[in-house]
């Protein structure tokens, strides 16, 4: 096992005012690793990006976020002060956002926006840090960099301002890369590419990284390891070919159903039964049980623990964890 590069336990996010607060995560760890990615998946609504965000301290105004353990290495994240967190934030710990558009400023070239965060953590001067910027377009696949970092995002295809984004998050070198979504806006090609580049920059840089998605087949392709998440907690994880190879909580399982495949042609696709809708306001037992078809009394009355079913691989259910978990 590789040493671990972020250890974040017992994460937990609160919204809503101070008499009606509830929790849209909790008790979630994540653990990441160096040449690794992880992927965080689980249905619009799930606590993905919360989680995301609260490994930055980056949370919304009106959430509110806890932690056990908060550590990159050896610095304590909890513990640093918000000028502190910013020195960290775009050096040691970048993030992509699903949405390059909106994320990238307009009136600003896509050079200058690689550049800043090497002007503001590298102490680069900004001939320096446009030439560096130039190099790491290179490096994400847009050709012509010498004439493509001096152009705005509305002139570039989704797919370039994308790569962009990530020519921007590495820009310092980071330990951690979260990638909220990074292909949702991109056609089925593109994507492939972004996956492949994320992957090549994974194992070129020992890049610990961090994928949200709500797309099984994204995961399925690209990560190492897979956390499902379910009403802001985490329902099962593990490696990704054990998850998903042998998936054993009835979320993923559902969620395994009803991705089309070849396969099962003209077989009629399974939807999980009833909505997510409302799920961070049960406040006892396991926040699946309304839509499990295998729920049991006890589903109701207690929240299950995550339970080892294999080595590795643990998943949080009565009905399916192991008999020392049943009693």
């Amino acid at each position: 096992m590789p040493t671990m590069t972020l250890e974040a336990r017992g994460l937990r996010v609160e919204v809503g005012p101070s008499h009606a607060r509830r929790d849209v995560v909790r008790d979630v760890s994540v653990l990441l690793y160096p040449g690794e990615i992880t992927a965080l998946v689980g249905e619009t609504g799930s606590g993905k990006t919360m989680t995301a965000l609260s490994l930055l301290r980056l949370l919304p105004p009106g959430a509110e976020g806890s932690s056990k353990t908060l550590r990159l290495g050896d610095i304590d994240l909890a513990a640093l002060s918000e000028s502190e967190m910013g020195r960290i934030r775009g050096s040691r710990i970048s993030m992509i956002f699903q949405d390059p558009l909106a994320a990238l400023n307009p009136v600003r070239t896509v050079g200058f926006q690689i550049a800043e965060p090497l002007i503001a953590h590298r102490r680069m001067n900004g001939r320096d840090a446009t030439q560096r910027a130039a190099e790491l377009l290179a490096q994400v696949g847009i050709p012509n960099p010498a004439y493509n970092v001096k152009r705005y995002p509305h002139e570039l295809s989704g797919g370039m301002r994308q790569r962009v984004l990530i020519a921007a998050a590495l820009a310092c070198d980071p330990d951690i890369l979260i990638a909220d979504e990074p292909t949702t806006a991109l056609d089925v090609t593109i994507q492939a590419q972004i996956l492949r580049l994320i992957r090549a920059e994974t194992a070129r840089r020992g890049l610990a990284v961090l994928l949200v998605t709500h797309d099984l087949a994204v995961a399925s392709t690209i990560a190492d390891r897979i956390q499902v998440m379910y009403g802001g907690t985490i329902v099962e994880r593990g490696k990704t070919r054990e998850v998903l190879g042998a998936p054993n909580h009835p979320y993923t399982k559902g969620l395994l159903d009803s991705v089309p495949t070849v396969r099962r042609k003209l077989t009629p696709l399974q939807a999980i039964p009833g909505s997510p809708e409302g799920v961070a306001a049960i406040e006892r037992g396991c926040r699946f049980a309304p839509r499990c078809p295998y729920a049991i009394e006890r589903c109701v009355r207690e929240e299950p623990p995550l339970a080892e079913v294999s080595p590795g691989h643990e998943s949080r259910c009565w009905v399916f964890a192991p008999p020392k978990e049943r009693s």
